[in-house]
């Protein structure tokens, strides 16, 4: 049964939960090992910077769903400033990042499951952390298991969520200060190379790890047009950022002071090494040290987290997938309400095809690296908000709500532009190839064609970003350094950033 409209049930708390928890996942559990390996306890000033980042992105949101409460707002935006061909590839390049984050929270939850199924000789992730064939077929009941969630109504998606998000912080906080009162060791802040064994370069490479942790602010106004009241959404939005830089600050503080160098096999101050820990570091560092209250809460943790993450991200992408519906670049059909008011066939869409994804995993191992490497997609998302912001002020569409918007409009690019550069090399490759095929497509078979050369100035950011993470110090062929190449993207960044003002339709 079709209805006409989305129902607004969510009020400014539930707003804020579901940003808050839905960023809290396997980003914070997993990420914290990878940052370390290229930061060393220097992670912590890593957490700020992609607070701060993501604050000046996230700015631009408050604006532009305050004045376009759409579902799936963020993949609507650059049609009303630079028309139908940028649109179309921002809005597949949000789409990938929703499509591959599920499943990543559902391989996930299957890790967890695994760290005690595999002494009992159940394997569900292998010695390569892939999954099994088992482990896979899991994920796939997990993602199944999301779509009730998605399902019965947004006022049931709301209350659930308050429910479970209150419990899962409840969790995080528990294991986050039981680490930091029980584990920690100062010793890991000063010896070893020091605080920033690595300097700058370190801590400005494992920022781009601490943004996939970040995407919570991006849920918000996917789900704009079910809010109770628009205004809601900006004060969301900012809470939300600064809610999970102190969780990821504290976090950060918990992993550093609680490494046990010997009972994780590394070698004693080896940063880099932490790379090569296959699972979740602190259900490993709780294992090691034999403490059972907090080896149980962290299994918990390892559990929900990524598990309400994961169908929070599902319905985002339900959303974005309703939107690209009412845009034209898919089937009418994804326009279709059930009965709860809820995006039917754009749910059923995107939990087939992230079913799959998370099936291809194990037995096309390389599949499981691309899930994160195309996650970046999501970052070239990112570009085009500052432009569409100030483009559509400029162009008198909308009214300007933050105070100082021509400075955190560039401000927020050259941040965008980073992160996507920083991101490296095979990463942003991967991405920029699946949103070419995607995008060509797709605008085959719907006909988009219009507003071509207002794309020029996106396309060619896209292209300048593909070249810089081949060319940098990051990329393959390290022709340029850190700095360097990081001086030179945020140069490209704003000189992409006055080619699209210029290129906004009118």
């Amino acid at each position: 049964m079709e209805k006409s409209s989305l129902k607004k049930e969510l009020s400014l708390v539930n707003l804020f939960i579901i940003g808050t928890v839905g960023a809290i996942g396997t980003g914070v559990l997993f990420s914290s090992t990878g940052m370390a390996a290229h930061a060393g306890p220097a992670i912590i000033i890593s957490w700020i910077l992609g607070g701060i980042f993501y604050f000046f992105v996230g700015l631009t949101y408050v604006q532009l769903a305050i004045n376009y409460p759409e579902a799936g707002g963020p993949s609507r935006y650059s049609l009303y400033s630079h028309g139908r061909i940028t649109n179309i590839i921002n809005a597949f390049a949000d789409f990938v990042w929703y499509l591959f984050i599920s499943p990543i929270e559902a391989l996930a939850v299957v890790e967890g499951i695994n760290y005690f199924s595999a002494p009992h000789h159940f394997v569900l992730i292998g010695s390569t952390g892939v999954p099994t064939t088992i482990g896979a077929i899991l994920a796939v009941i997990i993602m199944l298991i999301f779509v009730p969630f998605n399902y019965y109504s947004i006022k049931f998606f709301g209350r659930s969520t308050m429910g479970l998000g209150i419990i899962k912080l409840a969790f995080y906080l528990a294991v986050m200060f039981g680490f930091i009162i029980f584990f920690f060791h100062y010793k890991n802040f000063t010896s070893y190379g020091g605080f920033a064994p690595f300097g700058f370069a370190g801590i400005f490479s494992a920022v781009p790890l601490a943004m996939f942790a970040f995407g919570g602010i991006r849920v918000i106004p996917d789900y704009a047009e079910e809010a109770k009241d628009p205004r809601d959404l900006g004060k969301a939005i900012v809470y939300t950022v600064l809610a999970q830089t102190l969780i990821y600050i504290g976090f950060a503080i918990a992993f550093v002071s609680s490494i046990d160098w010997k009972g994780l096999g590394l070698s004693l101050g080896n940063w880099a090494s932490l790379s090569s820990l296959p699972g979740n570091p602190f259900i490993d560092i709780a294992g090691t040290r034999n403490f059972i209250p907090l080896l149980v809460l962290t299994g918990i943790v390892g559990l929900i987290g990524p598990f309400v993450t994961g169908y929070i991200y599902l319905g985002a992408g339900t959303r974005v997938l309703f939107a690209m519906g009412r845009s034209g670049y898919v089937s009418s059909k994804i326009k279709t309400l059930s009965k709860h008011h809820i995006p039917l066939w754009a749910l059923i869409v995107v939990v087939a095809i992230g079913s799959i994804i998370a099936y291809l995993s194990a037995p096309l191992p390389t599949i499981y690296g691309l899930i994160v490497d195309a996650v970046v997609a999501g970052y070239i998302g990112f570009i085009t908000n500052p432009v569409a912001m100030e483009a559509l002020i400029a162009k008198g569409k909308i009214k300007p709500i933050i105070p100082g918007y021509k400075i955190i409009a560039p401000l927020a690019i050259i941040f965008a532009f980073l992160i996507v550069y920083w991101s490296g090399w095979p990463c942003v490759p991967y991405s920029v190839i699946l949103l070419a095929i995607l995008s060509i497509v797709f605008s085959a078979i719907y006909r988009v064609k219009e507003d071509f050369k207002n794309s020029l100035w996106y396309i060619g950011g896209i292209a300048f970003l593909t070249l810089m993470s081949y060319i940098g110090s990051v990329g393959a062929l390290n022709v340029v350094s850190f700095y360097e190449g990081s001086a030179i993207t945020v140069i490209g960044a704003l000189v992409f950033y006055y080619i699209g003002l210029k290129s906004a339709i009118d």
